[in-house]
């Protein structure tokens, strides 16, 4: 979290090194979503078409955290990150729509880390299921308020906690890879290459995967989101980098060697965590216990992560006029806490939701994707007009100016091929989210007596609300499913 509650400057001692920048993103991607792997993937696809899609993800998300690192050489004055890149390239209400949508979706992802940790504990308390009976609900919403609680009182180090907590959550995690290795068996491996029993096209197979990818990379953009912290500049690039690689080459092992332990068709049955069920087939009952663990850790430090992410953007926003005035408020001990109880207040609404939906933790792992896409796109469209040497803020050097055109380029044609996998079921879920949301663009416009919208401002809020309509009506006529 920011250390400057009321005013414009930050304390030399909040200065983060890219040691500490680094264990941010890999601290913020590993999260939930690693421990879905094996059942998600397995659901969709064989091994060729596993290693297809991490090629694509990892390429596609590889360019978007180049991006971000050119854009923090290139637009250094920049410092909210994502949010800040969609107001700098497409104004103050697209800016407002990528800041919502980052939050948001923030908001979203921390409702899954609740689902898996129910869901872990209902494997011995029935009650709880898969994390989405009422129990659950209950008890989740219970930790939900009691973290706010605990935030309130001025728990803000996220920086500190979370470099502790990423070695605590990447150890199992490579325990499980190394065991895995151990017990692989390569005919069980061989059995897995082409996806036998999934109908679809291996192209069908590939994008049923990308969503989970996203959810998985989310995070690689962390460093920016702190970056007036960061000690040197270049540092938010090069730990945005760092960062990722690390993360990529953990994910996708996570996804391999599962396919050498169990045939598919039983890995994509596996309750969620499908990581531990995975490891109890190798090793035992006691594979499931080590990565319940493992995951409770990992999990309630991504939450603590990711809410005093989410409150940073809202708090930011209002400073920045872009959200109303009494979300820039904090209290005594530096704790923004309007922008902390929306943050709150929205996951306890979604978590709800779960409750009617098909599956609740796929349910909330797609729409958090699909809630980021559009911050993505923005940024990633900013980047190409930056290194086209469209935008006259932009400082002259870094990487060639073709190299960094490609890589724009390359991130922005990769987001729009995850909106085009995320399907048009998420894209009106989102909007659902998203359009309520003009309202506190309107209440901060009205507090500084300004026009409400532009022509092309209204367009877009015209677009958003009939989108929105689109998906309620399809909800409610059952087009479409939660």
């Amino acid at each position: 979290m920011t250390g400057n509650g009321q005013t414009g400057t930050t304390p030399v001692a909040a200065k983060l090194s890219l040691l500490t920048m680094t264990a941010m993103v890999v601290g913020s991607m590993v999260g939930a979503g690693v421990f879905s792997l094996p059942a998600r993937f397995a659901g969709e696809t064989g091994v060729v078409g596993a290693l297809i899609a991490w090629l694509i993800a990892g390429t596609g998300m590889l360019m978007l955290a180049f991006v971000f690192q050119m854009l923090a050489v290139r637009r250094p004055d920049l410092d909210a990150g994502v949010y800040a890149y969609a107001k700098a390239g497409f104004g103050e209400y697209l800016g407002f729509f990528s800041a919502f949508g980052y939050w948001a979706s923030a908001c979203v992802g921390n409702v899954t880390y609740w689902v898996l940790i129910m869901s872990t504990v209902g494997a011995l308390a029935p009650p709880l299921g898969d994390g989405d009976t009422v129990l659950a609900v209950a008890l989740s919403s219970v930790g939900l308020w009691a973290f706010f609680l605990l935030v309130r009182r001025g728990i803000k180090e996220a920086a500190s906690i979370n470099r502790i907590v990423t070695v605590a959550k990447i150890v199992p995690i490579l325990v499980f890879v190394l065991l895995a290795l151990f017990y692989f068996d390569p005919g069980v491996f061989a059995e897995n290459l082409g996806g036998a029993g999934h109908t679809g096209s291996l192209f069908e197979q590939v994008r049923g995967t990308m969503l989970v990818t996203v959810f998985v990379f989310l995070g690689v953009e962390g460093a920016s989101v702190y970056s007036r912290h960061a000690r040197r500049r270049e540092d938010v690039g090069r730990a945005t980098v760092l960062g990722f690689l690390s993360v990529f080459a953990v994910f996708a092992s996570v996804t391999v060697v599962s396919y050498g332990i169990m045939p598919m068709s039983e890995i994509a049955e596996l309750r969620q965590p499908s990581m531990a069920g995975v490891l109890e087939h190798a090793v035992g009952p006691w594979g499931v216990a080590f990565v319940s663990v493992g995951l409770v850790v990992s999990v309630l430090g991504a939450y603590l992560a990711w809410t005093l992410m989410a409150a940073e953007v809202l708090f930011v926003a209002a400073k920045d006029d872009d959200m109303p005035r009494f979300l820039r408020r904090s209290s005594a001990s530096d704790v923004p806490v309007p922008a902390l109880l929306m943050t709150t207040s929205l996951s306890q609404v979604v978590l709800v939701v779960t409750l009617f939906s098909d599956d609740a933790f796929d349910f909330a792992l797609n729409l958090t994707s699909s809630l980021t896409l559009i911050p993505f796109l923005l940024a990633a469209v900013f980047a190409v007009r930056v290194a086209a040497g469209a935008d006259p803020e932009a400082v002259r050097g870094g990487s060639p100016v073709r190299l960094g055109l490609v890589v724009a380029v390359l991130a922005t044609v990769y987001t729009v091929f995850l909106l085009y996998a995320a399907g048009l079921k998420y894209l009106l879920v989102s909007l659902i989210v998203y359009a309520p949301a003009t309202l506190l663009f309107v209440k901060a416009r009205r507090e500084q007596r300004r026009r409400l919208f532009s022509p092309g401002e209204l367009a877009v809020c015209v677009l958003s609300v009939v989108g929105a309509a689109a998906g309620v009506t399809a909800l409610a006529a059952g087009w479409i499913s939660l």
